[in-house]
């Protein structure tokens, strides 16, 4: 049997909100476009919630279970993760953690999208690499601190001497 991940649906109120979010906020590019069916570039999809109701029950959609229950999240990463903080904050987004440094030492950020999926932007570890052993961490403390392999760390430190 050869299955293979393709992609994220989000089943959202209405898409034009959630396109106008996705698109003006994430850069998301517009694959496939079925009016009530979006599929982006980058595998994510969005789904207008009383169509997919629709075909998946075969039923309409009576809203038994609200969107965005706080137990699905989308990953998005940013190469300057101080500018994307700083561009959200002025977009008015809820913002369920603001620009943290996770037990790992990458900087990550939370919001929720319209229908109340969380999103979150990351810095790229390579770069949280990168970023402590500036500030002048050794290979074996940057280990320490994100759990990555040593080798791993050595590959990217190499990387960001080319």
């Amino acid at each position: 049997m050869d299955i293979r991940y393709i992609s994220a649906v989000l089943f959202v109120k209405d898409m034009a909100i959630s396109r106008r979010f996705y698109e003006d906020i994430f850069k998301q590019r517009v694959d496939t476009d079925f009016g009530k069916n979006v599929g982006y570039t980058s595998g994510l999809a969005l789904w207008e919630i009383g169509v997919a109701h629709e075909i998946i029950f075969a039923r309409e959609y009576s809203d038994p279970v609200p969107l965005g229950r706080k137990n699905f999240e989308v990953y998005f990463e940013s190469d300057d993760i101080e500018a994307a903080w700083q561009e959200l904050q002025d977009t008015g987004v809820d913002v369920i953690q603001p620009l943290y440094e996770q037990p790992w030492s990458q900087r990550t950020m939370r919001i929720t999208d319209p229908d109340g999926h969380i999103v979150e932007i990351g810095e790229p570890m390579p770069l949280a690499v990168k970023r402590l052993a500036a500030e002048g961490l050794d290979k074996d403390k940057i280990n320490a601190k994100t759990m990555m392999p040593t080798p791993v760390i050595e590959q990217i430190l190499r990387e960001g001497q080319d």
